[in-house]
């Protein structure tokens, strides 16, 4: 980000710090009680309720919210936890527009769901604040278990498999913990340090060791880690992020949407980090609107999402669209990225549009821009000796993978949704597998 503070075009300091405080402040704000219990109080506690079928977690909604309405916010968080060890960041960041919220009766009847993802995060946060941990650690039972990422899938894992009294390693690339809770979601969505907090909530069930740094592939490998561990578990994510494979796509002021948004995550004054004047963003998916808004926030005049398909197929649900466009991102559609003009930095890119089919139509269009971003998805780093499908790696049943004693989940496992909610899920689904498989 250093070599972009000197490029005409994107600069730092474009907005004072009063008002970039107040453009990155929490999104959702916590209820305060008497908010919690009139929101709970709509709830029809509905037996079979749809809102449990369609959260990933399946944590038991109804419950959590009637304990809420009886102003038993911990005890509502211990339902929650017990399905979800990371509900407070799901609470958070969970698309609940297209999940349980979506579900729920009151949507279908009146246009207005229960507000579940607030009453989630009213509950979590409520626990975490008081410093309790709702989990007794079984004995230790002498196993132990290797889990690669520190992100949602493996900090589950790590949780449960902790849970059952084995010792947990968690080795993590970066220098932090928290995968993409900690690097890769908006900063308005998780302010005040609250992935890392969780992080350390989560830790007080003993038994896990955290060590930053170590990346498989690099001073890590998969066969000495399965010679030194009874079990391992992967949840590294996707890392490498495709080219656009555009003339042009040299130029200065094009980076990946993921190092942006890790890059403005881990910038204590956000006065120090650069933007361009005119920005467009390639993709359609959550990385894409969350790129795309942080630029808005940070001062940019204009930011436009240009994304291949139509509004209904792209990926960031019509909440985070429109979440977009009130913040003054130009969404186009039908759109791809022809090539990038400049004269050693970015000065325009050159949409061309495409039918329903993909097809170009022969129309094209420039957009001024000094700055782009690729939201054009991640791809799986290799690792040894795995069976892959649809570049992912290839899993059977609760993350088994082709090789005996690994399992995986999360975003590098085949089959699922990119969300944390499914990796939270997986890593748990696994551990309890794992578990199954050490004591049997």
């Amino acid at each position: 980000m250093g070599e972009a503070m000197r490029l005409d075009g994107i600069r730092a300091g474009r907005l004072g710090p009063e008002e970039l405080a107040r453009n990155f402040d929490d999104l959702h704000p916590r209820f305060a009680p008497h908010e919690a219990r009139v929101a709970a109080d709509r709830c029809y506690f509905c037996y079979d309720a749809p809102c449990v079928t369609a959260c990933p977690t399946a944590i038991d909604i109804p419950l959590f919210i009637r304990q809420i309405q009886a102003d038993q916010p911990e005890s509502a968080a211990q339902t929650i936890f017990e399905q979800n060890i990371l509900g407070g960041m799901c609470a958070r960041v969970c698309p609940v527009e297209t999940l349980c919220q979506e579900a729920c009766v009151r949507e279908e009847a009146e246009g207005k769901p229960v507000e579940i993802g607030r009453l989630q995060r009213y509950a979590t946060d409520s626990m975490m604040a008081a410093g309790t941990h709702p989990f007794t650690r079984a004995p230790e039972t002498g196993r132990t278990v290797a889990v690669v990422g520190a992100g949602p899938a493996g900090l589950a894992a790590a949780h449960r498999l902790a849970l059952h009294g084995h010792a947990v390693t968690v080795f993590e690339a970066r220098t932090k913990p928290g995968g993409l809770n900690e690097y890769g979601i908006a900063q308005y969505k998780t302010p005040n340090g609250f992935a890392q907090a969780e992080v350390d909530w989560l830790l007080k069930i003993g038994g896990i060791t955290i060590e930053t740094g170590r990346a498989i592939g690099q001073d890590l490998t998969l066969q000495a880690l399965r010679a030194d561990f009874d079990a391992v578990f992967l949840g590294i994510g996707l890392g490498g992020v495709g080219a656009l494979g555009l003339e042009g796509e040299e130029l200065q002021g094009t980076e990946n949407a993921v190092d942006f948004i890790a890059a403005l995550r881990q910038q204590d004054d956000l006065t120090q980090l650069p933007v361009g004047r005119h920005v467009v963003v390639i993709g359609g998916g959550m990385t894409a609107v969350d790129a795309a808004v942080q630029s808005k926030l940070l001062g940019a005049e204009t930011v436009t999402i240009a994304y291949r398909r139509g509004r209904e197929r792209m990926p960031a649900s019509r909440w985070e669209q429109d979440l977009a466009a009130s913040h003054g991102v130009r969404l186009m559609f039908g759109v791809i990225p022809h090539a990038l003009h400049g004269d050693g930095r970015l000065r325009e890119v050159e949409l061309a549009y495409v039918g329903d089919d993909m097809a170009p139509t022969g129309e094209t269009t420039r957009l001024q821009a000094d700055q782009l971003f690729r939201a054009i998805g991640q791809k799986l780093v290799a690792v040894e000796g795995l069976e892959l499908a649809g570049g992912k790696i290839a899993v059977t049943g609760a993350g088994r993978t082709s090789l005996d004693g690994v399992w995986a989940g999360g975003d590098c496992a085949a089959g699922g949704e990119d969300l944390t909610v499914t990796a939270v899920a997986e890593g748990r689904d696994a551990a309890e597998d794992i578990h199954a498989a050490l004591t049997a």
